[in-house]
């Protein structure tokens, strides 16, 4: 395994694998004993960046989710694991009653439940503190300055070390920031966003969101980043859902257009060339790229997760990398 660093204070920065590992179905979709072999398998490989949210996985059966991080605490408890392992989690889009959505019916992000939702997950995982806790999605309900310092309260208190945010207008990620310098408080350090080797159009509707934007990683983005280094990307839907390899997960509309099968010939001429899967070469062009990427990647099964962590030991040359770069 290799291994980056996330944050700056050294009284918070931690250690973390180049692959994470989403745990969005663990506990609802896929069963308690898969997820942990799962987890098993993946600690034993050196990983130890694992993700999760308050809210997942609430569509599963229409509630309000926690089902991920209750499992995460079961085998948390059952394995005698600790603070070696990064636990990070999301809160602001947990559906406010069972059966309802996260859209127009989110917890949200004031200070009140910030300091409660976190108190929350923080039982369901069974850990004094939070190594990583993101903003989900955004809530214009709220003054930024409010839920900039509702973040910064649990940080001084000790339950949380490091902030992250995801899925936010970068003008409101840059405001957020900058009110949390201004006032010498923590801010957020880690951005969690989808992005993968084939890029969406921005001007239709796709992925989570009504204008379906917000959710990716577009060049707005990845200009600042190379603009912020000490800032680290992790990357969501790394891999589309299987969209790369099964028949049977189209890729989402705001996918057809005319750059997705020229990259798409790319990824599957460098594989080749590679003697790799189309999904290691995803994985390892965003972990050894310019500007270095944490792709989180969900696994049903130990072995989507072998496939997975081959990717970090996969080099890519430099003409594979260039070509894969310049492919549109």
């Amino acid at each position: 395994m290799k291994y980056r660093t996330l944050g700056t204070d050294p009284a918070h920065r931690r250690e973390v694998s180049v692959l994470a590992l989403g745990a969005m179905l663990f506990g609802s979709v896929t069963d308690e004993k898969t997820s942990f072999a799962v987890l098993d398998r993946y600690v034993e490989a050196g990983g130890n960046f694992i993700d999760t949210s308050d809210n997942y996985a609430f569509w599963v059966d229409g509630s309000q989710g926690g089902q991920s991080e209750e499992l995460l605490g079961r085998w948390r408890r059952s394995r005698g694991v600790g603070d070696e392992i990064v636990i990070a989690t999301k809160l602001g889009a947990r559906p406010l009653a069972p059966g309802t959505g996260y859209i127009d019916n989110a917890e949200g992000l004031s200070a009140k439940v910030i300091r409660e939702a976190a108190e929350r997950s923080r039982e369901r995982l069974g850990v004094e503190k939070i190594d990583l806790l993101y903003a989900h999605i955004e809530d214009p309900t709220v003054p930024l300055r409010e839920t900039v310092e509702g973040f910064a309260g649990l940080v001084a208190e000790g339950t949380v070390g490091l902030l992250g945010v995801s899925n936010h207008a970068i003008w409101k990620v840059e405001r957020a920031r900058a009110l949390a310098a201004a006032a010498g408080l923590p801010g957020y350090e880690v951005l969690q966003y989808q992005h993968s080797h084939l890029r969406p159009r921005f001007d239709v509707p796709g992925g989570l969101f009504p204008d379906g934007s917000l959710g990716h990683a577009g060049p707005e983005l990845l200009g600042y980043l190379r603009a912020e280094p000490a800032l680290t990307l992790v990357a969501y839907s790394p891999l589309l859902a299987g969209a790369y390899v099964r028949e049977d997960k189209p890729l989402p509309p705001d996918y057809d257009h005319p750059g997705t099968p020229r990259r798409l010939a790319v990824l599957r001429e460098v594989a080749r060339e590679a003697g790799a899967t189309v999904n290691q070469v995803v994985l390892a062009w965003q972990i050894g790229g310019a500007l270095p990427v944490v792709p989180l990647a969900g696994a049903s099964s130990v072995a989507q997760l072998e496939e997975n962590l081959a990717a970090v030991d996969l080099e890519l040359t430099p003409d594979q990398r260039a070509r894969l770069d310049a492919a549109h």
